[in-house]
């Protein structure tokens, strides 16, 4: 699959997705993002255009790895995603055109730049469990909002709760 998204979509297109489902930013603030805000970094320091918060965001190692690849060749002051066209970086509009290619290729039907953001939070929550870090790094008003933005069902929340530890386990 990683090699026919990068055949066809190119590699910026690639390290786009792979930078939204590692990172679960809003695509507003991904875009506009400069090499040196993530070369050699644990962390990314951003200020949320549609929040206004600032936020501190992990840089996992898979990410780590791919950020030292992808930049190779970048000078600091590069945008991270640069367009073709002029000095700038990317529209939103651009970037949902080709993650919705690279969703075709792969036979995934529905996505938006706005999913990258959601898968993050979907896998997130398989993997700890946990609604309130999540409401709080959305910044949703509860956490019966953050289940519903993740597409987390009652019946899966009931399942994570059973197999998390300290979870309900009836025998």
């Amino acid at each position: 699959m990683q090699n026919s998204l990068l055949r066809y979509c190119g590699y910026r297109d690639y390290f786009l997705f792979l930078f939204g489902i590692n990172t679960g930013l809003r695509i507003s603030d991904i875009l506009p993002l400069l090499v040196k805000d993530v070369r050699n970094k644990t962390q990314i320091i951003i200020t949320e255009k549609k929040t206004k918060k600032i936020r501190s965001i992990y840089i996992n190692e898979i990410l780590k790895e791919e950020v030292n690849k992808y930049t190779a060749s970048m000078k600091d002051d590069d945008f991270l995603f640069p367009s073709k066209k002029g000095n700038s970086y990317i529209t939103p509009t651009q970037a949902y055109r080709r993650l919705q290619k690279a969703a075709e290729i792969v036979g995934i039907e529905h996505t938006a730049t706005h999913s990258l953001r959601k898968t993050f939070g979907y896998h997130h929550y398989k993997k700890h469990g946990n609604l309130t870090i999540l409401k709080d790094f959305f910044s949703h008003a509860s956490t019966s909002i953050t289940k519903r933005y993740i597409g987390i069902t009652d019946d899966e929340l009931e399942i994570n709760n059973y197999e998390q530890p300290g979870g309900t386990q009836e025998w």
